[in-house]
């Protein structure tokens, strides 16, 4: 099974084709991340100027020119990455 290459948050270019008109711009965040589909990575994509998500493979997104991803280190040394729930935080009722 694929492994996904990109996280949620990253900005990646889709391949030609995969959009209504060659000028529409090809650049779209990830929203999330599906499961697996017979080993192809699945993504949730929006793009800035549409108020809805769309399915892409990992085989629609443009490798050569969509950034890659940050490694573990890089994430860890950029600082202010705290995740948005914190179990330490919370309180429960006796």
């Amino acid at each position: 099974m694929g492994r996904p290459n990109y996280q949620i948050g990253d900005m990646i270019v889709l391949k030609s084709g995969l959009t209504r008109t060659a000028k529409a711009d090809k650049r779209c965040r990830i929203a999330s991340i599906l499961p697996n589909d017979h080993g192809h990575v699945q993504y949730r994509v929006q793009f800035d100027a549409e108020n809805f998500e769309r399915r892409i493979t990992e085989a629609d997104i443009d490798t050569g020119e969509s950034p890659s991803r940050a490694s573990p280190e890089a994430v860890a040394k950029s600082g202010g990455a705290e995740p948005w729930l914190k179990f330490s935080s919370i309180r429960k009722g006796k």
